[in-house]
């Protein structure tokens, strides 16, 4: 038996916190890096000449490899620890966060800089167990919407697009990589790994294999492919959407895509906290209700000011809360030593959900000029999502850890 699991059931440990701040933050500036390609895109597809669904493949491919990156990033924290995956991560996006700089003339360049660029994914699937590992199972709902937070990161390369740009091409590049060379060189010096750390014997196959076959994985994957992928989804498009449909100048649709990523973060935490006392599928049932009729609504293009504004903040508001709790649930129904390997799959499918609407509204725009049929199926799979989650609202999961 651990230290950890001798300690009593709500005992933080000291440095947790730290700790926790630590990860959060580096994922937080890694999503930055991972979000630089979308606030761009409309650049981009004036300056190459791009279709709408090049454009699209454009702004998907980060995320398609930042989504699958999370398994064996997964993987190898189980192995080496956040500690040492976390600042490593962070240095190793400096390359193609520079390499944005050179590569804006050619469209396969583009595309290789952003397949480099999807590493700024990964590290949710790093920074998840490390939270978990320092936080009991009392707490550990408070430790991941925080860690969730980091998502935010996308909001920073949306809201610096404008000002940055103002000062050179290039600025914002420039400004990512110092940073995350600065904290790269902190978390490595101050990262520490959770106590009672163990590293595991089993190899990698096996664990994977353990994870995907656990009745949970996959609803939860499911799930997370909802809402987090519908969150994704609208962070890396609405810049798009917004030009497209309203006609609004490439900084004011920034401006509101970061809004939208703002509010989905802010309602993070507390979509984990609502779940830790009325149940997760039940915070999920209420979130998937609400967004299905908002995407249904928006379907249709009311106005800008004032119905699309609120209809798009309603709907980033139960996306964050329904990601809240899909990671509350998994918090509550995976064993503790599971969290890694269980975290990469249900995180790489959160962030595959975010990669094919995207594709999917560039190519019924490309096809029809509207993005009406894109939205209506939206709403069609929240309401799937809800349909099971009804089946799920009085299940009484026990403790992760127990």
């Amino acid at each position: 038996m651990t230290a950890r699991s001798q300690a009593p059931v709500d005992t933080v440990p000291r440095g947790a916190y730290v700790n926790l701040i630590l990860a959060a933050l580096g994922f937080l500036l890694t999503a930055w890096a991972w979000g630089l390609i979308s606030p761009l895109s409309a650049v981009y597809k004036q300056q190459l000449g791009l279709t709408s669904l090049q454009q699209s493949i454009l702004v998907a491919v980060p995320v398609l490899v930042g989504s699958l990156g999370r398994i064996p990033v997964g993987a190898l924290t189980d192995v080496l620890g956040a500690r040492k995956v976390l600042p490593a991560i962070a240095l190793l996006t400096i390359l193609p966060v520079l390499a944005l700089s050179v590569a804006g003339d050619s469209y396969p360049a583009m595309l290789v800089v952003g397949f480099f660029l999807g590493l700024g994914g990964t590290p949710f699937a790093a920074a998840i167990p490390h939270g978990n590992g320092w936080f009991p199972p009392a707490k550990r709902g408070f430790a991941l919407g925080v860690i969730g937070m980091g998502m935010g990161g996308t909001a920073i390369a949306a809201l610096l697009t404008k000002p940055m740009r103002e000062i050179g091409p290039n600025a914002q590049f420039y400004l990512c990589a110092i940073v995350l060379a600065i904290y790269g060189v902190v978390a490595w010096l101050v990262l520490r790994d959770p106590p009672g750390r163990t590293v595991p014997s089993e190899p990698f196959s096996h664990r994977f294999t353990e994870a995907a076959r656990m009745p949970m994985t996959w609803p939860l994957s499911g799930l997370y492919a909802v809402t987090f992928g519908g969150y994704v989804s609208f962070a890396v498009y609405l810049v798009t959407y917004l030009q497209s449909q309203y006609g609004l100048e490439q900084g004011d649709a920034s401006l509101k895509a970061a809004g939208f990523t703002l509010v989905a973060v802010l309602f993070r935490p507390p979509g984990g906290w609502l779940s830790d006392r009325i149940g997760a599928a039940k915070v999920l049932c209420g979130c998937l209700a609400v967004l299905a009729a908002m995407a249904a609504w928006q379907a249709f293009a009311p106005p800008l000011y004032p119905w699309a504004t609120l209809t798009f903040l309603v709907m980033a508001a139960m996306l964050g809360a329904g990601a809240g709790a899909v990671f509350s649930l998994v918090a509550q129904v995976v064993p503790g030593p599971k969290v890694g390997a269980v975290t990469g799959i249900v995180g790489a499918m959160g962030g595959l959900g975010g990669f094919v609407p995207p594709l999917v509204m560039g190519a019924v725009y490309g096809a029809t000029g509207s993005y009406t049929l894109g939205l209506l199926a939206l709403a069609v799979v929240a309401l799937a999502a809800l349909a099971y989650s009804w089946t799920q609202r009085d299940r009484r999961p026990a403790v992760a850890g127990h």
